[in-house]
Formats: structure tokens, sequence, C-alpha cells
């Protein structure tokens, strides 16, 4: 106001939070989104089904997959989906665990705020501890080799344990820690993991138990013509980007015929330039032929007279893998083609799985190409299982990239928090308060976990405390018979990635949404209130506190 007049520094219809609400409301919001997924933690969490507004179902517990499918229009609550993202990107496992440490360090900031301690003394503590926590990851890590075959199928089969491939851990852990062996290569010592040599088909229609790796490339497609070979030996495949079709003009075109046998000749000459495009080929001494394109009808026939395996309409990504694979050259004119051109594999094969036919390219010159077919019941149960097998390959790769792991179920978050309540005795200061308070908020892990379980969490809570004031580093809750226990034994392992990046990600983002204390949001371009976090959020949720768009 200046001389009694309202200056407008905004438009119509913005608003503002500012100060303590706006704090609040963005802890609020921010909590919001780790309580609806932690349900979900741990091998005893359950699932969520998420429907969009077409009616899609998806079904999973996946952290990351439930974040990026929840309509969430919330900044603050954004800020957590990004954190999911990140930890799915950078690890590819451990999205719940980082958004319920997010979460529960905005829980136990809330409380300071409170008692009016300032948010820049909370995040300077939180940024300490943080610090602290990835030195105790550190010191309580143990090495790891890619020839440590027991140890990798372990974190495989840990990770595979909360999903719902669970059922098959035992084959599902090998198939995980196989594929890696086969794709990681050695630099200068250390291992590094190139998930572009690792294809993952889906199929439904089958059983989980059917899954299976395969040293080669799969397509699934199959081939252009019945009359076609169903399986070729010693194979030289072209790889093309070109149709095997008559050009179409550009432009509009009449034709004119006033001899009927001029139709004939017409026809005639279509059908020779195809006879000529397969006798190119043909002449390479290629007998498998793979395009990205399409393939006419006509030289459909002439390939499978001159005995080639055919297949049209290939993805551009299988093309490049093929390429990769076999050595060969995608080739983009047929006037260009040559016996150099082509890749080479043992055996092309076309197999029956499920209701459908795929294409086998086995044996090929670059053993690092490979594939991993995912195979189960129906389309749901096959995404959820393509989801848990992506997660088990980047825990194994994570590991062998890294050397190191740590114990999970809950151990290596209650050893943080132990060494964190005693580091902060020697920090002292108002930042003492922070830290302590860093440390209750690693304890939200087993709270979860023990929740989830069915079990009494304080209970749970002071027997591993108990344990780790005593040296016992490595015990956490066993959510299947209950006890608190040396997990290191029973096989419950983790990449220290996984833990470290977890922290990190909560911290920032934690510390992020601690600094703000100003939300201006402008009026929805597309008109009409703003609501919330939007149709697409679970039950319970629709009513988030303050409106962004």
């Amino acid at each position: 106001m200046i001389g009694g007049q309202p200056i407008f520094i905004l438009k119509e219809g913005a608003k503002r939070e500012s100060g303590r609400d706006a704090m609040h409301e963005n802890i609020d919001a921010a909590k919001a989104i780790a309580t609806s997924i932690r349900s979900t933690l741990g091998p005893r969490g359950m699932d969520k089904m998420l429907v969009d507004s077409l009616g899609d179902i998806v079904i999973t517990n996946d952290g990351v997959t439930i974040l990026k499918e929840m309509d969430v229009e919330h900044p603050a609550a954004k800020m957590m989906v990004e954190v999911s993202k990140t930890q799915d990107s950078y690890v590819g496992d451990g999205t719940t665990t980082a958004v319920i440490i997010a979460g529960a360090l905005l829980d136990q900031a809330n409380t300071l705020i409170n008692q009016n301690v300032h948010p820049t003394v909370i995040t300077e503590g939180f940024k300490m501890a943080a610090v602290q926590a990835s030195k105790v990851l550190d010191d309580i890590s143990k090495p790891v080799k890619i020839t440590d075959k027991d140890i990798l199928v372990k974190m495989a089969k840990t990770s595979l344990n909360s999903k719902s491939a669970s059922v098959e851990k035992e084959l599902l852990g090998e198939i995980s820690y196989n594929a890696i062996k086969n794709i990681a290569e050695e630099r200068d010592g250390k291992y590094y993991v190139d998930f572009d040599n690792l294809q993952v088909v889906k199929k439904y229609g089958g059983e989980l138990s059917q899954t299976q790796l395969v040293d080669g490339i799969i397509l699934d497609k199959e081939k252009v013509h019945p009359n076609m070979p169903k399986i070729v030996n010693n194979a030289k495949i072209a790889l093309l980007d070109a149709a095997l079709e008559v050009k179409k003009p550009e432009f509009d075109t009449n034709i004119q015929i006033s001899d009927p046998n001029m139709i004939q000749r017409f026809l005639g000459q279509e059908e020779g330039l195809l006879k000529e495009m397969v006798e190119k080929l043909k002449a390479t001494g290629a007998n498998v032929v793979l395009t990205q394109k399409g393939i006419d009808d006509m030289a459909q026939h002439y390939l499978a007279k001159a005995g080639i395996y055919a297949v049209r309409r290939v993805k551009k990504s299988d093309v490049d893998k093929l390429s990769k694979a076999t050595g060969a050259t995608i080739v983009s004119s047929l006037e260009e083609i040559s016996e150099q051109d082509l890749g080479y594999a043992e055996t092309v094969e076309e197999r029956k799985m499920g209701d459908d036919y795929m294409t086998f390219v086995t044996g090929s010159k670059n053993p690092k190409a490979i594939s991993l077919l995912v195979m189960a019941g129906t389309e749901h149960v096959a995404d959820e299982m393509e989801r848990s097998l992506t997660d088990s390959l980047h825990v194994v790769a994570a590991a062998v990239e890294d050397g190191k792991y740590i114990t999970g179920g809950g151990a290596a978050a209650e050893e943080i928090a132990f060494n964190i309540r005693n580091y902060a005795s020697r920090v002292g200061g108002r930042q003492q308060l922070a830290i302590e308070k860093f440390a209750d908020a690693m304890e939200e892990i087993p709270r979860a976990l023990s929740e989830n379980a069915g079990l009494d969490p304080i209970d749970i809570l002071i027997n591993i405390r108990s344990e780790h004031a005593q040296g016992h580093k490595t015990y956490g809750i066993n959510v299947f018979n209950g006890n608190v226990e040396d997990l290191e034994k029973s096989g419950v392992i983790e990449p220290i990635r996984v833990g470290k990046q977890a922290v990190e990600a909560a911290t920032e983002a934690a510390v992020m949404i601690l600094r703000i204390d100003d939300v201006i949001a402008t009026k929805s371009s597309r008109g009409g209130s703003p609501g919330g976090m939007g149709g697409g959020m679970p039950g319970g949720m629709g009513g988030m506190p303050g409106g962004y768009e």
C-alpha cells in the first residue's frame, strides 16, 4: 500500500505463500509423496494399482514407476519425484528408500522449525550429517569382484526379494549375474557396464520360469514369407535402411494406357525392378535380409525362391544392436551394397514363443551382444517382471563398477544413525540438533520395513539399536521371521551406491525444500482453479495442500 492505494505486483489470480506457511505447505506436500509409497518398501511391501485417464493400468511396487505415473502438480512434490528419478537413472534401485529418507528428513526438520530453529541451521546440520553418513558407508563396506558370483547373485536376489519376481529369484538372480558378466568391459583395471549391449524383450503367454538369456539378438518379428527357410546356419546378414519396393513418385502422376498390352508391360517392368533388387542381394552372398522398411509381396516371393530369410519393419534400435552384434554395415541404398557390408551369425532362426513367432539371431561376432527374454502369463505381469529384472541387473552392475557392497534390511541405515548420534555430540552447537534429527530420519527405513512386515516397530528399533551399540554392524531386520539378525550371513546385501546415492539425493532435496520461504504461483494458463495434486493421485491424495499448476 502506498498512500492508501494498493500496488499490484503479481497478475490477478496469482497465489503467494511466504514464511512459515510456505515452508509447512512444501514440507506437507513432500511428506505426502513419501507416505504414498512407504508401504511398498521391502519384501513384505504392497503393490499399487495406477489407472491413467485412458483407463490403462499399471500394477507395481517400484517407487520410480509409481511416482512417474502419478499426476503430481505441487512443485515441492515434483522435487520428490525428481529424487526418485535421479536414484533410478544413477543406480537403478533404491528409489523408494531415497524418497522415504527425504520425507523423514523433512518431517524431522518440521519439528525443529516449530521449536524456532532457523532453517539455515537445519540445512547446515543435514549437510554435515550427509558427509558423515557417506564416510560411515565407506567404513562398513566390503570389497566385491566380478568373479565373486555368490555375492553378486545374492545382491540380485536381495533386489528381487521385494518384487513380484521373487518367486523365481534363484533363476533370475543367476540370469542377472550372467548378463552383467557378459557385457561388462574392463578398462584400466575398472569394470564398466554399457546397457546398450543388453536387449530386454518381454513376451506374455508363457511362464516366468521360461525367462532366458540369449547369446545374440531377439527380434519380435517373423519371416515375411512362409516358404522362406525356418532356420539359416552360417548366416550372412544384410542390414538395410531401404525398402524392397518400387519407389512411389513424390508428385502426382497420370499414366495414359491406350493398349491393353501396356498394362502387362507396366506390371512386368515393376516386377523386373523387384527381381533386380533381390538379385543384387543374392549376388553379395546374403542369405538373411533384415530391413527397417517394407518388402513388396513380389519381392517376398523372389526372396523365398532364392532361399533368403527376410524380416521387415525392424525397429531402428534393434538394427543398431544387430549392426554391433554381427558386424554388418547398415546400407541405405541397394546400389551400393557389397559382400563387405554383410554381418555374420551362426544361426538365424524363427521360434514360436507363446502365440507369436520371433526371430533369434544367435552366435554373433560380438560376444557382448546378448538379449534377455522375459516371459510371463499376462501383459501386466510381464511389465512388472521386466521392471524387477531391470532393477536387479542395475544392482549387479553397480556392484561390479564400484567394487563395494553393504548390508541391507535396515542394517546400513541403523549403523549410519548410530554413528551420526555419536558425531552430533562432538559437533555441539545448534547444528547438533539437526544432526541428531538426521539420525532419527535414517531410522525411518528399519521402521518402515518392520511396519510393512506387520512387526512392532518400537520393539524392532530397540533391538536393532542394541545390536549396533554392541558393534554388530551387519545386524538388520529379517522380515520373514521378525528377528534382528546378521543379514550378511542371510545374504541380504546391496551395492554401496544404492545407500550413498539415496542419502545424497534425499539430503539435497530436503535442503532445497527447507530453504524455500516464498512460493509465488501464477494463474493457470488452462483456466480453472489450481487443484492440489491432480486427478491421477492414488486414493486419499487428491486434497494435497496448496494448489499449483
